[in-house]
């Protein structure tokens, strides 16, 4: 092997025991919460050494927040579908009504994202860091994107682009928490549309 084989040879290896990483930490945290969950348990799952989970992700804190990362980063831009310049030309109303029905059929269909959004509610007071890892990796990132397509479309003549971001955000997260995760779509049925439909008009009626 030349230098440039075993390099690459050696960033593959490292690239796999990272993935293992990850997604033992994933497991071990789902099943455990975050509190009873060790670096370990992770390295047991993975099946790596505990020095090669530290040497990776260095505590477990920041293992939780690469854990989130992971989780979404594939989803991010799948879910918002804002392509400048292509979105500013389209209709608002037909982006951010598809943009809306993505992220709940997305996340009513996630439950790995259900049961890490009870981790965090659970044990955020105790463990903060965890519910600073959701806004730094989801929601500040979301609220970014949206409010600069807000602010940039000729079509929009908002007030405050960001605060209307945010009861844009807001409305679809507390449904999804209410019908999925507290069960209201048993006692408070109320289909995707209604509330799809409902804030596109209230966002784009001016």
């Amino acid at each position: 092997m030349n230098k440039t084989t075993i390099k690459n040879f050696e960033s593959s290896k490292s690239e796999a025991k990272a993935r293992a990483i990850l997604q033992g930490a994933m497991q071990e945290f789902l099943a455990n919460g975050y509190a009873a969950t060790s670096m370990d348990k992770i390295a047991k799952t993975a099946g790596v050494s505990k020095a090669t989970v530290y040497s990776h992700f260095g505590d477990k804190e920041s293992l939780f927040n690469a854990v989130m990362q992971d989780l979404v980063k594939d989803k991010f831009q799948k879910v918002m579908g804002l392509q400048e310049p292509q979105s500013l030309a389209q209709d608002p109303k037909i982006v951010l009504s598809a943009m809306a029905t993505r992220m709940l059929e997305n996340a009513k269909s996630d439950r790995a994202f259900h049961d890490f959004i009870r981790i965090i509610i659970g044990e955020s007071g105790r463990f903060p860091e965890l519910a600073k890892a959701y806004v730094n990796n989801l929601a500040k990132p979301a609220i970014k994107t949206l409010t600069k397509y807000f602010e940039s479309h000729p079509k929009l003549n908002l007030d405050d682009p960001e605060a209307t971001v945010r009861v844009m955000i807001g409305s679809l997260v507390y449904f999804v928490m209410l019908q999925e995760m507290l069960h209201g779509k048993d006692i408070l049925p109320l289909p995707d549309e209604r509330l799809v439909n409902t804030l596109t008009e209230l966002i784009t009626q001016n």
